[in-house]
């Protein structure tokens, strides 16, 4: 598995700085908000663009592993649909509220990696007489 890098992983799961690895990323242990800019570097936060995309697959990946546990549990075992409901609903809770924050921050480490919105890649990508940057792509990949 070539293409998997655990060093995203292993700074994503610690929640910490995609850039230095020593800074935290979110302003408390108990927020989904990230700060603004890293206490340790200070690489601009604000340059990313998560939006739902941790959310979206979070939701694709549970709803693949826990809906065939359910009806596997339903098939060997009599529970009733209230029980199911309160089971389901308490480990999609836990699983989803444990593991937001990590993948939120994995995926800002895949974009820090990926895409050049550091502000220092996009200083030396522009033309100091336009300001506009030469093109988006990452100049450590070729596309």
């Amino acid at each position: 598995m070539a293409w998997l890098d655990t060093s995203l992983i292993k700074t994503g799961w610690a929640c910490k700085c995609p850039k230095c690895k020593k800074g935290d990323l979110y302003a408390s242990k108990f927020t989904m908000n990230l700060r603004n800019q890293c206490p340790h570097c200070g690489l601009d936060y604000t340059k990313s663009d998560l939006a739902d995309g941790p959310a979206v697959f979070l939701i694709f990946i549970l709803g693949f592993a826990l809906v065939p546990i359910a009806l596997i549990l339903d098939a060997f075992y009599t529970i009733p649909l209230w029980g199911h409901g309160i089971l389901w609903t308490s480990v999609t809770l836990i699983l989803t509220l444990g593991t937001l924050r990590p993948l939120k921050a994995y995926v800002l480490a895949l974009q820090y990696k990926h895409l050049p919105w550091d502000q220092k890649n996009k200083q030396s990508n522009s033309s100091p007489s336009t300001g506009k940057t030469d093109s988006p792509k990452n100049k450590d990949h070729d596309i």
